[in-house]
């Protein structure tokens, strides 16, 4: 067999293409490597060891039919021997032209290496035909390989030749060697044919690669195959690719003839630049010309731009005009309108589509687990997924993308295990989901061992693998791992994601300052590119830090740049103002958004919850529920804790509406929900309703909403119930850190400190930590830190000095310090110092300091203020007359006059 032709200098230096004689020639690039297969292994995540992927079995080919491998036997054939040597080796071609396409048909390769023996044996290399044969059938097989040997014992390669090698390795992803091919081709003397153009135009494609492809074109004009639909379709796709849409339609415009191919690409190129109105003009056109009828590639392309324009009443007519053309049964059609109805309609319109449908394919009953589990039917789509006939890598990560939305973390690592054990494709999506997981769940030595498991099978070289895994480890914790991937991240690839996952992460640890240096700095190297994403996460950590002025210039950025159009930002704005102390221009910015959705509604009440705005919050319900909105259980959530804060007491109002929940609205009652109801009634001081519904619940009660009554029994002094409920919490097993701080804090305030401590210690041996009362103010766009007794500020002298005589003042005005706040067994005069050095009194006296008279000061605290700190602000603000606006873990404490805006009750 001929040797195979290796890329080499030995080949001859093709000529350059001439360049298109264009005024408005697109930019020219580099021809660059194909991008990689997807990989066939990855991570796994379990509690103990992930399993070595082993690689998929290889599938027996198909057998022959024993006729046809009649031809290779060592006996002679049936029947009575051809008349003559000619008539025998035509049959012996034809036959041989037959096997070629029922090898290809079964994909057996070991039989067209058998035809290929034959052409090798009877000496039939000067039969271009069968040699042409043989690579085509090699190249459908997938033996690229082959193909190329056969191509290189060709004698006299035909342009036929040329053109089946050069198609091959393009759709092989092997561009860069379909080039060298061609340019082959053109140093032969051989002039190339439609398909040969169309075929180099394949690989400029496959390889993005503009300079070439306007070579090509060149080359097409020169010599007459413009007029050719075949090749201008190849050529505008080819434009469409490299995103130079205007050459795509000018080329369009310029078409003698066109087919249904060339109005099917020219709008998809309008589509995927967003040109959403023109692409159905061009529709239109179409439409109305003789001759032409739309097919089901137009359709589902134009119902990817309803999709992409939010344009439900659109989406609906081509529902309609596809049956109205007789193609409401076209498998693509039905394909695409499952996706459409899952963005934009109801899965009742999902389920209908789904049962009319006479035949389904793998990307069916994929589509049908992506609908379930977009409606948080997650159930019904693992059902979906045992079900179906037929299972593949898409369907198998539509799965895990699913049960990763909806929280179900430890399905994706089952899954997840089961596919690595089966030894079955694993894609960039898949470990991305998988590590998606593993953040969700936050344990360290999961993520580790996931990142560890990656690494050993060599699939970490991938910009979108690296991110997930950076993500995970912020998510987990794990700042210095990630600090470690941030800096060793590679300069050629797209920093702008890894750079956002990065603040997101400081941030999302407590680590507000290093968010904001890190945002500035990317922003100064132009690292960093403020998209829809990285617009949402910083504006995010504004709201966190509470920093209004940078919110105000990501506002300003979003604005210009027309991101306020795009719904999560606009609801991220409205989060950030209403966490910086800015309802009103939260509320602004609601009232203009060009839409709203079930978030930003839910954003809206929140902010006013926040704020102890309950009324307020309980109108924007009701607007919610007169605009036909469907609440969801977050809704609820919010409406009910909305009650703690009315003017008025309207607790039977309130009972009415949880009832309602589940009679008008089918949401069942959670956990969540109940602490709220019990918090609204022990809020309001009915601490006998509030323990009788905790009795009747149709669940055991979990620590939250014990903790929602204790609440109660703080506000209201009851220690007789107080009493019962800490012996409620302190037999439960704790399961996060926030109960195990509680339990330790309620046996330090009975005095039982060898109690308090065995709870600390058991909490140390589980890796829980409590997380340690901060407070901070901004000034100066820098966030200033205070932890108790803190003195690593640089003013730290003058800050304690201004404590002091801040303190005297207030003691002077009525005062009294309460050291039962101070859960350490100490003596008292030590108890006064651990009180009078907690970080919210430090940021006070710092905000007091730096701040000029008249202006408030704004203070934001990471946990509940403790009710010393409480009563020490109040008589702050009366003795310096400033207000202080303070938010903490419950809400916004607005101090004034020696008043607070939450009466003493938080």
């Amino acid at each position: 067999m001929a040797a195979l032709i290796q890329p080499s200098a030995t080949l001859p230096s093709p000529p350059l293409l001439p360049k298109l004689p264009s005024s408005s020639s697109p930019p020219s690039s580099s021809l660059s490597l194909p991008k990689p297969k997807p990989l066939h292994s990855a991570a796994a995540a379990s509690s103990t060891q992930f399993p070595s992927p082993r690689p998929p079995p290889s599938p027996l080919p198909p057998p022959c039919r024993p006729e046809s491998r009649r031809l290779f036997a060592s006996e002679p054939f049936d029947g009575p021997p051809p008349p003559d040597a000619a008539a025998a080796v035509g049959s012996l071609t034809d036959d041989c032209f037959d096997l070629l396409r029922f090898s290809v048909g079964c994909g057996d390769v070991d039989l067209a290496r058998a035809v290929h023996a034959v052409f090798l044996r009877l000496e039939l290399e000067e039969n271009p035909s069968l040699g042409n044969a043989l690579i085509v059938a090699y190249l459908k097989l997938g033996r690229t390989s082959d193909a190329y040997g056969v191509f290189g014992g060709l004698s006299r390669p035909s342009v036929v030749s040329y053109t089946a090698v050069v198609s091959g390795l393009a759709k092989a992803d092997r561009g860069l060697e379909a080039v060298e091919v061609f340019f082959r081709l053109m140093g032969s003397g051989i002039h190339p044919n439609e398909y040969s153009f169309v075929a180099i135009l394949t690989a400029c494609i496959r390889l993005t690669e503009l300079e070439l492809g306007v070579q090509v074109h060149a080359l097409v004009a020169k010599t007459g195959y413009l007029e050719s639909t075949f090749v201008s379709n190849a050529l505008m796709a080819m434009y469409n690719k490299c995103e130079c849409l205007d050459s795509a339609l000018a080329l369009f415009d310029e078409m003698p003839k066109r087919d249904v191919a060339s109005w099917n690409t020219v709008v998809s190129g309008l589509v995927k630049a967003q040109m959403y109105e023109r692409a159905f003009e061009s529709f239109r056109q179409m439409d109305q010309i003789d001759g032409f009828r739309v097919d089901h590639m137009m359709l589902s392309v134009l119902l990817t731009a309803c999709t992409d324009a939010s344009s439900l009443i659109r989406g609906k007519e081509i529902h309609a005009h596809a049956i109205r053309i007789g193609m409401e049964t076209d498998l693509s059609v039905n394909n695409a309108l499952i996706g459409f109805y899952i963005k934009y309609g109801t899965i009742d319109d999902v389920e209908a589509l789904f049962e009319k449908m006479a035949t389904r394919d793998v990307i069916t009953w994929t589509e049908m687990i992506r609908a379930y589990a977009e409606f948080g039917l997650i159930d019904l789509a693992m059902e979906i997924f045992h079900i179906m006939p037929e299972k593949n890598c898409v369907s198998r990560n539509a799965l895990l993308a699913g049960l990763c939305e909806n929280g179900k973390a430890f399905e994706v690592l089952d899954l997840f295990i089961s596919m690595v054990e089966e030894g079955l494709e694993l894609t960039d999506y898949t470990l991305t989901t998988v590590a998606k997981a593993c953040g969700l769940l936050g344990e360290g030595k999961l993520s580790e061992q996931l990142q560890g498991f990656i690494i050993k099978f060599g699939l970490l070289a991938n910009a979108c693998v690296e991110a997930a895994l950076l993500d995970m480890c912020t998510h987990c914790g794990r700042m210095v791992a990630a600090g470690k991937m941030f800096k060793r991240w590679p300069f050629e690839w797209d920093s702008s994601i890894i750079c956002t996952s990065m603040i997101c992460g400081y941030a999302r640890n407590g680590l507000p300052d290093e968010a904001i240096s890190l945002f500035c700095r990317c922003k100064a190297e132009g690292s960093i590119i403020l998209d829809e994403i990285a617009s949402i996460s910083i504006l995010g950590v504004c709201g966190t830090l509470g920093s209004d002025r940078m919110g105000e210039q990501i506002h300003c950025h979003v604005l210009k740049s027309g991101l306020f159009s795009e719904l999560e930002v606009a609801n991220a704005l409205i989060s950030m103002y209403s966490k910086c102390w800015n309802m009103d221009t939260a509320k602004k910015v609601f009232n203009i958004m060009p839409a709203h959705n079930i978030v930003s509604w839910n954003g809206l009440i929140s902010g006013f919850i926040i704020h102890r705005r309950g009324d307020d919050a309980l109108t924007v319900w009701s607007n919610l529920h007169n605009a036909g909105i469907k609440p969801d259980k977050i809704s609820f959530l919010l409406a009910i804790s909305a009650y703690k804060y009315t003017k008025m007491c309207l607790v039977d109002e309130c009972c009415r509406f949880f009832s309602s929940m589940q009679t008008e609205f089918d949401i069942e009652p959670s956990q969540e929900h109940y602490a709220s109801l019990v918090g609204v009634l022990g809020f309001w001081g009915f601490l006998e309703l509030a323990e009788k519904t905790i009795s009747n619940m149709p669940f055991e009660p979990e620590a939250s909403v014990w903790r929602a009554l204790l609440d109660g029994c703080r506000i209201h002094s009851n220690a007789i119930l107080g009493k019962r409920v800490i012996k409620h919490l302190l037999l439960m097993e704790p399961r996060d850190p926030s109960t195990y701080v509680l339990v330790a804090n309620l046996y330090s305030a009975s005095g039982r400190w060898h109690c308090s401590e065995t709870v600390r210690k058991e909490m140390r041996v589980k890796g829980f930590q409590k997380q340690p009362s901060r407070s901070w103010v901004i000034h100066q766009n820098k966030t200033i830190s205070f932890y108790t007794r803190d003195k690593s500020h640089s003013q730290a002298k003058d800050i304690y000095s201004g404590l002091e005589i801040l303190i005297s003042e207030c003691q002077k005005a009525g005062y009294e310090p309460d050291t039962s706040f101070v859960l350490h067994e100490v003596g008292e005069h030590q108890k006064l110092d651990f009180l009078f050095y907690h970080s919210a009194k430090l940021a006070a006296a710092f905000g007091l300091l730096m701040n000029r008279p008249g202006k408030p000061i704004k203070i934001v605290k990471n946990i509940s203020l403790c009710g010393d700190c409480h009563q020490f602000l109040k008589y702050t603000s009366a003795v310096t007359n400033r207000q202080i606006l303070l938010r903490d873990a419950s809400g916004f404490h607005y101090f004034s006059n020696g008043h607070c805006s939450c009466n003493d009750r938080w």
